[in-house]
Formats: C-alpha cells, sequence, structure tokens
C-alpha cells in the first residue's frame, strides 16, 4: 500500500471518504480543492492538510496521486505529478489498489444503496465504513476504524463498483439509471451486474428485481413480499420508525418509515447475520439514525415539518411519498406540498412520464429550475407538461424558523408555506435552500 497519497478534488463525498478512511489505516494523506466546503474543515480536524486552491507546490514527494472524476487532465496538480514521475490514478481506478486487501461488504444498486450501506454499518460497527452519504449515527461519511472488513457503498454509475473487490456484494435493484457509462447498452448494463455479483464470494440479492429474478447463482435470496412480514409504523421519542417481521428471524426495529425502509434493513440484515448474532444485530440496527438528506427533517413544530430527501428519481420519489403519507397520518398534518429540483434534463427526459406520475400524492407541486449538473440548457415547457398538478414555478426558495419562501428570478418572494408537511426533492443545491440559513 503507499504511504503517502494525495487527492485532488477533495472535498467530493467519495474521495473525502477514501482520504478519511485511508487516514485512519495509518496512511499519510493531503488535498486539495478549489474551495472550502464542510468536507474539507472535517478533514481539516482530523489533521489532514489541505490546500486551496490547486497549486502545483502541493505535489511534493507523494507515492501517489488520486483525482476525482471532475479534475481534467489540465490541472496544474496532476501536470506537476506527472513531471515528477508520481503515479496518478483516479478514484474509479485507485478503488482497486485500496480495497484490494479488504473483506469488503459492496452495496450497490440504482436505489437505497446508501441507506442500506449506513444500515449495515450501524449492525457491524467494528468494521470500516465508507458511505456515499452522512450517517446521522456519527455524523460523517465514513467509520474511520482500523479494520480488514469494510461496509463500502459501491458506484454503478461509473463501473466502479467492479473496482470494489467484494467479498459479500449486495445489490438492492437493478433498475436502469447512468446508461450513458454503458453506452446506453442495456445487456451491458446488466452484464456489469453480474460481473460484480460473479467476483463475489457471498451474494444479498432482492428477487423482486426483474433481472436479479433471472440469476442463476449462489445467493442469500430475499422475496420481499413473502419474506418481510408484519410491517408496522410507529413513532418512538417522536422519531418514524419501522417494525417487521423478517424470515424466520424474528422482529426487527429501524429507523424511518416505508416499505422500502423494510426492505433495505432486511437485505443488511441477512448480509450480517453471519458475522454476529441474531440479538446483536437486532440491538445494533436500533442505533441506525438516518442518512443526511434522505427523509431528512430539517425543521419539525406542531404544524409544519420540513424534510429535505435527496430523490431525484421518479421511483425514489414515489417511495419517499408514501412514507410521507403515512408519517401525515400519523401526525395528524397537511397538506403535503412537495418542492421538485429536476435533476438533470436527460434523466428527466429519458423518465418523463414516470415523472409526470410519481407526485400524484402531493397536494401542492412547486418545480424549480433543472439542476444542469453539466448539460447544456434545454427549454422544456414544465408548466404545460404538469398542467394537472397546477405546478408553482419558482427560481429559488429560501427557509427560515419554519417558514419556507418561494423567490421569483429576480429573488423577490411571491409565495410561502407556513405549515403542513413540506419536502424537498433533489440531488443539486435545494438541500442548501431549503435549510434554515443554508446551513
Amino acid at each position: 500500500m503507499f504511504q503517502k497519497i494525495h487527492f485532488v478534488g477533495i472535498g467530493g463525498i467519495g474521495i473525502s471518504g477514501l482520504a478519511k478512511y485511508l487516514h485512519s489505516q495509518g496512511v499519510q494523506i493531503t488535498g486539495s480543492d478549489i474551495a472550502h466546503n464542510k468536507l474539507t474543515h472535517k478533514l481539516l480536524q482530523s489533521d489532514i492538510p489541505i490546500s486551496i486552491p490547486h497549486s502545483a507546490h502541493s505535489i511534493t514527494d507523494q507515492d501517489l496521486v488520486i483525482h476525482s472524476a471532475i479534475i481534467k487532465p489540465s490541472n496544474i496538480e496532476l501536470q506537476e505529478a506527472q513531471q515528477k514521475g508520481i503515479p496518478i490514478l483516479s478514484r474509479k481506478e485507485a478503488l482497486k489498489e485500496i480495497l484490494k486487501d479488504k473483506r469488503v461488504f459492496s452495496i450497490c444498486g440504482a436505489h437505497g444503496k446508501s441507506t442500506t450501506t449506513a444500515m449495515l454499518s450501524s449492525i457491524l460497527p467494528h468494521f470500516g465504513a465508507i458511505i456515499g452519504a452522512e450517517s446521522k449515527e456519527f455524523d460523517c461519511n465514513v467509520r474511520a476504524i482500523p479494520s480488514d472488513s469494510i461496509v463500502f457503498e459501491a458506484d454503478e454509475s461509473d463501473q466502479s463498483f467492479l473496482n470494489s473487490n467484494p467479498y459479500c456484494a449486495i445489490v438492492t435493484n437493478t433498475e436502469p439509471e447512468h446508461m450513458e457509462s454503458y453506452d446506453y447498452n442495456l445487456e451491458a448494463f446488466y452484464d456489469a451486474y453480474l460481473q460484480f455479483l460473479t467476483k463475489a464470494t457471498k451474494r444479498v440479492i432482492n428477487m423482486e428485481d426483474p433481472f436479479l429474478a433471472t440469476l442463476d447463482l449462489e445467493a442469500i435470496r430475499l422475496y420481499p413480499q413473502e419474506d418481510i412480514k408484519e410491517i408496522e409504523f410507529f413513532l418512538k421519542d417522536d422519531e418514524p420508525f419501522t417494525r417487521f417481521r423478517l424470515k424466520d428471524l424474528g422482529i426487527f426495529e429501524v429507523w424511518g418509515f416505508g416499505y422500502h425502509t423494510a426492505l433495505n434493513a432486511s437485505m443488511a440484515i441477512l448480509a450480517a447475520k453471519e458475522e454476529i448474532s441474531l440479538s446483536q444485530i437486532r440491538t445494533n440496527l436500533t442505533h441506525f439514525k438516518g442518512i443526511k438528506k434522505r427523509f431528512d427533517i430539517v425543521y419539525k413544530d406542531t404544524q409544519t415539518i420540513i424534510i429535505d430527501d435527496y430523490a431525484h428519481h421518479p421511483t425514489e420519489i414515489k417511495s419517499t411519498l408514501q412514507a410521507i403519507g403515512t408519517y401525515t397520518q400519523i401526525k395528524n398534518i397537511s397538506p403535503i406540498i412537495c418542492i421538485w429540483q429536476p435533476h438533470k434534463y436527460s434523466r428527466f427526459l429519458d423518465n418523463q412520464q414516470e415523472f409526470i406520475q410519481c407526485f400524484c400524492a402531493c397536494d401542492k407541486l412547486v418545480i424549480l429550475p433543472v439542476w444542469r449538473a453539466g448539460e447544456e440548457h434545454q427549454e422544456i415547457d414544465f408548466a404545460s407538461l404538469f398542467a394537472s398538478y397546477n405546478p408553482i414555478l419558482a427560481h429559488s426558495i429560501t427557509q427560515k424558523q419554519g417558514v419556507v419562501y418561494l423567490h421569483d428570478e429576480h429573488g423577490e418572494i411571491f409565495q410561502q408555506f407556513d405549515s403542513g408537511l413540506i419536502v424537498g426533492f433533489g440531488a443539486g443545491d435545494i438541500t442548501y435552500q431549503i435549510r434554515d440559513n443554508n446551513a
């Protein structure tokens, strides 16, 4: 293993996770980015030196330079490393080196992988963990524990999950997403999942998924409709919980509402049941407190609840709204107000009809401008396409002490919501807009 590693773009969630994890394993880490953010500040608190902005002086005597996917070959630090003969790897390439000697519990899928990874980390707290979102249990996306075993959220979007060296491969579902990484070839997409599963010694798969249900592989199979029974939703200390019976393993409780919550927890339980006792699994699972941006309750009083949710695909939005429907019934609160920031023109156009249908459970729909994520602008008439909802088109939102304000393109407030359940959907900057003072 390399002893001195420099990370270019260290402020990203994926790169920062690798940096902090390797730091916990005794590797000397440095990093750089164009600006500080919450993640870089946390790294600084862990005594990891970070240079802002990028500078050739950041490259000294490191053994390896790892860069995030958005860093271009023209980056001054990559050029300096190249001149000094220091090996350079992308995050995707580096995974193979970093995880090659680890016992990896690798979780992937179009939906639910961050939650399932965080749940499994709660169940197995003596393992290291790298999650694609911050666990509220330990306020970080990394459990920095020196261990030969690691719980790892793998990424199918760039095929890097194939480099995750899975000992145990857990696949929540295989709904087609990020097809540009597979040249829009569905056969290549499914073949990548098959390769991932084949690499593993142990496999846990969701048999509700049409592709996974066809596979003739030795695996622990979850048949959700048959195996998950007696689902109940309840509040504990005013927090949402789901209780369910899994196969013949008994009753479990986990933070969160919804069928998908029980499904994700079941995948994690089945992956862990040969590692520790069922009674310990049952206890440890209750330590899971959710993850940031997933059913993330950012404000709550007697008449208003505000939730930030990362859902940016119709399937995810529909699942979250089902959970919200349960929550509003228990809390006796209405109406349900959805504020949606579409994520990428391509994703909307690929799933246009599904997006139009997935908001049927909400009472009011607010649509923000598309978060482009680097794509070229396209004209889409959201007012006409979503006319059945009589949508409100806003340029941005702010939130202060439980009141959500809608702003026009000039920054002027033209409407506000101060009661009901208000949920923000999207993978862009809506997560900052919906939080008080952009915290």
